[in-house]
């Protein structure tokens, strides 16, 4: 088994690829399909950017394997670009296969793994080095939403089945993963509560803040 450095850290942005009707359909309402859109395409660069000022290795993964990007990429491929960092695709058919998957391909290379969704700008850079570091104590580190889901895991250790079940989306997503966490003998923590954008009110927090 190849051994890995016990100090290096691999964190992945989870995002869709931007495609008017397709992304953040709960702002639709309000902003319109292509508004929603490109509300998506800010919030992927607003997430990317914390990431990599957390000064840990960053990768970018979309949820699907494209032959041609959309255009509305244009503004995320370039920045990826930019700053040099890696890009791929998830693998799995629910978000509990693809976040497993994306944990167990990186700990076989770092020591510290954890995925980021690009709806959570809340993740700051403070907030990923405090994961990083509650990884030294527990196996698995969660970041609670303010609607019962999470905006960021993070593992040292995987198990098989340790995120099967869980009902995404929902309000039972964070209580769900404890559970089967705790049934698969890992060890855990919670940070602290954050907010992740899908609802109007959470744009506009987002937007009051960005411009604050």
């Amino acid at each position: 088994m190849q051994r890995v450095d016990p100090d290096s850290v691999l964190v992945m942005q989870f995002a869709k690829w931007p495609e008017a009707g397709r992304v953040k359909t709960r702002l639709m309402p309000e902003l319109g399909a292509e508004g929603a859109m490109n509300a998506h395409v800010r919030l992927s660069l607003a997430v990317l950017e914390n990431l990599v000022d957390s000064g840990h290795d960053v990768r970018f993964l979309w949820d699907r394997q494209l032959d041609d990007a959309p255009e509305a990429a244009s503004p995320i491929l370039e920045q990826l670009e930019v700053l040099g960092v890696g890009q791929s695709w998830q693998h799995g058919d629910v978000l509990g296969e693809r976040m497993m998957q994306a944990l167990e391909s990186g700990l076989q290379r770092v020591a510290k793994a954890m995925v980021v969704g690009s709806d959570c700008p809340s993740v700051d850079a403070e907030y990923v080095r405090l994961a990083v570091a509650t990884l030294d104590e527990v196996d698995v580190v969660l970041g609670p939403s303010n609607d019962g889901g999470y905006v960021l895991i993070g593992a040292r250790v995987v198990v098989p089945g340790m995120l099967a079940g869980v009902a995404w989306g929902t309000q039972n997503a964070l209580e769900q993963t404890c559970d089967r966490l705790a049934q698969a003998g890992l060890t855990f923590a919670l940070l602290p509560e954050k907010w992740d954008v899908d609802e109007p009110e959470d744009w506009r927090r987002f937007i009051g803040q960005s411009s604050g």
